[in-house]
């Protein structure tokens, strides 16, 4: 027989009711909900909808981060910034690009030769980033767009910084400049790094520090109208929109005396050269000089075609960085290290004297080898022939060591090699050898290396060619008496949040060994005597100091 339940009404009412207030709850708490969003919409944020409504809405804008200052070694700024307007495209809010770009021809706010690389730049770009369109709008620029404003959905003006070279064409090619970013600059930086910025270091310190001075930028969120202005309401903010703010890039403190750059600016004014200062106790560079120069100004405002195409027309070719990329014939410059070679290997007695009748005769052969200005110096011995530069002295110097050995001596002084200067960009000049001959000629005659060539060698001629900078490294090393510091312009960073400043260690390369100290003191002796008694005399004459040196000449076209 099954079994009979009896039911418990008292349970299942109490089981109800318990159900109905869940329900009830749930139901309130929904209720509650739309309230709180209804009150959010309609009174809290009513003006920010009513914006959306109307077809606004929030977009990121870049605040692009202040470029780190550029100071010499002393504190006085050398690159820093300046506030300008800059007119500035969103790509996905502009209908037609070319129509755009052509009446802003039209306003002569745009010159018809930029848009090509305009057109090219915008098109990479990101559709939602701002992309700078003209650079330092005078207030007449930004009055004729103002008064336009209302047919050009998608521009607006930004109070951006801009670069500012407060000395002009001072240490230019030490500086460098920068310039705007160009589609093959696009292929090797992060764009949302550089959103809203419109230019980037082209050379220099500015290009080969352009990491630590670019900073990062920030942004902040806008709302902004159907044509893409922002919209701003008097006594009122939007509430909820974010900011964060940018880090302006490293200050950089670099090696540079702009008193001995002036210095040696003023020196060689009207003349087309270089000069470099170095420090020999630890590579500064004091001064780096290249004549002529360049405003680097002209770059970050937006060069045209034709001021571009002058300067590279210009015969004087100002672009050109002689002190690091032009390479020349050291000439008589090169007579201590052939007497340092000289010594080392015992091929010469220091105090014996050869006479000087202003020809040298080449053994085995006709060719006479005759001293510059056919001068006659007489009894010389290694002392005298530094000094006075005596060329019959090293030609026969240079005959009896042979290229091998000049060339294997003369290594570890630079020559042949770049110097590792920080902001790069330099040539290595040439140490020629009997290898290096074989493999720069094609023809078999042309290949074999003969003893003229050797004895030319000796006094800096023929094949030997150095930058500027190679030849002050050089000097550097024997001052130092073989210690070897690689050229440094970046001496430190600071910090500009907290004034902390970071010290960038100098660069040992390396030391040259197996010269005797008193081989050293000997060859700079005779530098001394160059200045006291030799071809610079003149220049030395009653100074307050001891300093050496040594002349050279060389037939140069650059």
């Amino acid at each position: 027989m099954p079994a009979v339940r009896i039911k418990d009404q008292w349970r299942e009412q109490r089981l109800f009711d318990q159900r109905s207030l869940v329900c009830a709850a749930i139901m309130g708490l929904g209720v509650l909900g739309l309230i709180v969003r209804l009150f959010v919409l309609q009174v809290a944020r009513h003006e920010y909808y009513s914006d959306l409504s109307q077809g606004n809405r929030v977009r990121n804008e870049p605040i692009p981060a202040a470029r780190g200052l550029i100071l010499d070694r002393n504190g006085e700024v050398i690159a820093g910034n300046q506030p300008a307007y800059q007119l500035e495209m969103v790509p996905e809010e502009v209908a037609d690009l070319e129509d755009t770009l052509a009446r802003l021809v039209q306003l002569e706010l745009v010159r018809s030769e930029d848009v090509g690389e305009l057109e090219r730049t915008v098109e990479s770009s990101r559709s939602f980033d701002s992309v700078p369109i003209r650079l330092r709008m005078s207030d007449e620029d930004v009055a004729r767009f103002a008064v336009r404003r209302f047919e050009f959905q998608g521009l607006d003006i930004k109070t951006r910084q801009t670069r500012w070279y407060p000395n002009g064409e001072l240490a230019v090619h030490a500086l460098g400049y920068v310039g705007a970013i160009s589609e093959q600059d696009l292929k090797h930086i992060d764009r949302a790094a550089y959103a809203g910025t419109a230019l980037i270091g082209k050379l220099g310190v500015e290009s080969a520090f352009e990491r630590e001075l670019h900073g990062t930028n920030g942004y902040r969120e806008v709302l902004v109208n159907a044509l893409g202005r922002s919209v701003e309401r008097q006594g009122a903010f939007v509430p909820n929109l974010r900011t964060r703010p940018p880090a302006a890039g490293d200050d950089l403190l670099l090696a540079i005396d702009l008193k001995v750059q002036r210095t040696a600016e003023a020196a060689l004014a009207g003349h087309r050269g270089a000069v470099v200062a170095l420090d020999p106790n630890n590579g500064d560079v004091l001064a780096l000089v290249s004549l002529p120069g360049f405003d680097p100004t002209l770059f970050g405002r937006g060069i045209t075609a034709t001021e571009f195409g002058a300067l590279q027309a210009d015969i004087d070719r100002p672009l050109f960085n002689r002190a690091l990329r032009g390479t020349y014939p050291p000439g008589s410059t090169v007579k201590p290290v052939i007497a340092l070679a000289a010594l080392t290997y015992h091929v010469v007695d220091p105090q014996a004297h050869r006479y000087c009748a202003g020809a040298f005769h080449l053994p085995r052969s006709a060719h006479v080898f005759r001293e510059y200005h056919n001068e006659h110096h007489g009894s010389v011995d290694l002392d005298d022939a530094i000094a006075r530069s005596c060329d019959v002295y090293f030609y026969g110097l240079a005959d009896v060591l042979g290229v091998d050995r000049i060339s294997a001596f003369m290594a570890p002084f630079g020559y042949g090699k770049a110097a590792g200067i920080d902001i790069g960009g330099e040539k290595p000049g040439i140490l020629p050898s009997r290898e290096w001959k074989a493999k720069m000629f094609s023809r078999p005659a042309d290949q074999v290396w003969f003893p003229g060539e050797t004895v030319n060698f000796g006094i800096g001629q023929g094949y030997l060619n150095v930058t500027p900078l190679q030849l002050a490294h050089y000097a550097s090393i024997i001052a130092t008496r073989g210690k070897i510091w690689k050229p440094r312009l970046v001496a430190a960073y600071r910090d500009p949040r907290t004034g902390q400043i970071h010290q960038v260690p100098p660069q040992s390369d390396g030391q040259v060994t197996g010269v005797a100290p008193e081989d050293w003191q000997r060859v700079v002796h005779g530098m001394i005597g160059v200045t006291t008694r030799g071809t610079a005399a003149a220049i030395g004459y009653r100074a307050p100091y001891t300093f050496g040196g040594k002349t050279g000449t060389a037939q140069v076209f650059t």
